[in-house]
């Protein structure tokens, strides 16, 4: 699991948003386009993609793109 390929799965659930704009320390919660909606996105593509299941509440404490990285590789290691 790799960060770069994270934040190209991470970007892909924007429409209207930059890749440029997506790095590990973007604020993503910052984002015109970030809604609810949105959310709910990012957690079914990481269920998806990594076998991981994200909770609202580790959503909320992610700040950067890279610290939702590091939840869900620490989950994935457990």
């Amino acid at each position: 699991m790799e960060l770069k390929d994270f934040i190209e799965k991470f970007a892909e659930q924007f429409d209207d948003t930059d890749i440029s704009v997506f790095t590990p320390e973007t604020v993503f919660h910052e984002l015109e386009e970030y809604s609810s909606l949105i959310a709910l996105s990012i957690i079914a593509m990481i269920d998806e993609e990594y076998g991981v299941i994200i909770v609202g509440n580790e959503m909320r404490s992610s700040v950067t793109i890279e610290d939702l990285f590091n939840i869900v590789r620490s989950k994935k290691e457990a």
